[in-house]
């Protein structure tokens, strides 16, 4: 993608993400989007098919996003156990940080149909691909028992950080995550 197209790509993703959190998924008009990113309606349709693919698209990026800086910060002398503490410092962090994501992640995601939520879960799958890999390493260096159930540790795990931030977002955010 070229830079000026890849620029107006990231535009409509920003202005997505904001109408989203704001009106909600379903309520949404791609005309508010357009307005929102400051490009005309019939540009967005140059870029995605539709409202859908634009959420789609928005939790590539953003989840793309999300594992780069996490990979980014782990050393490869941490520890597993140092590894995860990371993965949810940054989790929460990013989260906390970006309150129109968050609302968007957690929210919003679980109002849409299943077919959409099957599409932005491969979106989520490189994320917890990266999560049992270091549980695995973990196992590797025994600080976790070696017949540890690696899926199962791992939907613990992510599916609680799901609920810690599903929960400060219901309760009006009066904590920090």
């Amino acid at each position: 993608m070229a830079s000026q197209k890849k620029e107006k790509y990231h535009q409509i993703l920003q202005g997505a993400l904001k109408v989203f959190a704001d009106n909600g998924f379903h309520r949404a008009q791609v005309s508010k989007i357009a307005k929102e990113a400051g490009v005309a309606d019939g540009t967005i349709y140059l870029y995605f098919k539709n409202k859908e693919d634009i959420l789609i698209c928005l939790f590539q990026e953003v989840l793309g996003d999300l594992l780069d800086n996490i990979r980014s910060q782990i050393k490869p002398e941490d520890s597993a156990m140092e590894a995860i503490q990371k993965v949810c410092e940054i989790h929460y962090s990013v989260l906390e940080n970006h309150v129109d994501l968050a609302y968007v992640t957690q929210i919003e995601l679980r109002q849409s149909s299943m077919e959409l939520r099957k599409e932005i879960g491969n979106s989520v799958r490189p994320y917890i691909k990266f999560i049992e890999s270091l549980l695995i390493q973990g196992m590797e260096e025994k600080l976790f028992r070696p017949d540890l159930d690696v899926k199962l540790t791992r939907s613990l795990l992510f599916g609680g950080m799901d609920e810690v931030v599903t929960s400060w977002l219901i309760s009006g955010r009066k904590y920090s995550l």
